[in-house]
């Protein structure tokens, strides 16, 4: 089987290394200045075109949909040069309407379509340890599914097209309101006097522990902000959360206040900071440092 992968970023590079481990045949995109690194690891490179031409199956892990759109359906698009009853999966974290969307054009050219977006930032691309969130035909996620557990420890079908993406719009959800609820928690800490450092460690335990509080804590305390996640990549799914949910109907108040805590760091020159710096918001507030 011939894989090609176009989107190779903070994830995309660690994850197609992984399949470089794994022994797969990988040809990445020579439009990516992360190729080089990959070919020295056993990868080809090659134009998108000759991806499509070439892959049996073809990867994508792109910012959002209007770049996945590009890609696959533009001019010249991947799609234009796959075989029928060749596949794409898009690992991008984007709108589950621009997913089916995508599915109905290439399902006219003869190619299956699964939507695979991923949970677990760049340590567990690196570990190979993300979770996968799939939508698609029971068929072709059977065919598919080891390969995706070359790079990650869950791979869960959701449903058809479509379903992978409304799962890591809720895990997004979940993540984001979790940081902001961690901060706020941490802030109080701070200016009632108590040592940030002793409330993590006495709560991690309990039911109030998560692996989100395990991963971000220790970061706000330490005012560690190198981003594993961004700020601007998590208020672009919560704006595909938000777009989703008004079409369907699905109030989201929750969403809605972190969005802002998320915009407000964007307006302060914090959008390429990790998602944690949700805490900064806090700290501005209470004119605070937590942990210090």
């Amino acid at each position: 089987m011939k894989i090609g992968m176009i989107g190779l970023g903070i994830m995309g590079k660690p994850m197609a290394k992984n399949l470089l481990k794994a022994g797969y045949d990988l040809t990445v995109s020579s439009a990516n200045r992360a190729s080089g690194e990959l070919v020295e690891c056993g990868a080809k490179a090659a134009t998108n075109a000759e991806i499509g031409e070439t892959c049996d199956v073809v990867l994508t892990m792109l910012p959002n949909s209007p770049q996945v759109k590009a890609v696959m359906l533009g001019d010249d698009g991947v799609a234009s040069h796959m075989k029928p009853g060749s596949t794409f999966i898009d690992m991008s974290s984007i709108n589950p309407m621009a997913s089916k969307e995508l599915a109905e054009e290439v399902e006219k050219l003869g190619i299956n379509m699964m939507d695979a977006p991923v949970s677990g930032g760049e340590p567990k691309a690196i570990d190979g340890t993300l979770s996968f969130m799939v939508g698609g035909k029971q068929e072709v996620f059977d065919q598919f599914k080891p390969m995706l557990e070359a790079m990650g420890s869950s791979v869960v079908r959701c449903g058809e097209v479509g379903a992978g993406n409304t799962t890591k719009l809720a895990n997004q959800i979940i993540v984001a309101c979790n940081i902001q609820a961690l901060a706020e928690a941490l802030t109080l800490a701070q200016k009632a006097g108590v040592d940030p450092n002793l409330v993590f460690d006495a709560i991690k335990g309990g039911l109030a522990g998560s692996t989100v509080m395990n991963a971000k804590a220790p970061m706000m305390i330490e005012g560690n902000d190198k981003p594993g996640f961004k700020v601007d990549l998590h208020i672009k799914d919560l704006n595909n959360a938000l777009d989703c949910a008004h079409s369907v109907g699905a109030p989201m108040l929750m969403t809605s206040a972190v969005q802002e805590v998320l915009q407000w760091l964007h307006n302060h020159e914090g959008g390429q900071k990790d998602h944690s710096a949700i805490a900064q918001y806090y700290e501005h507030l209470a004119d605070i440092e937590i942990g210090r």
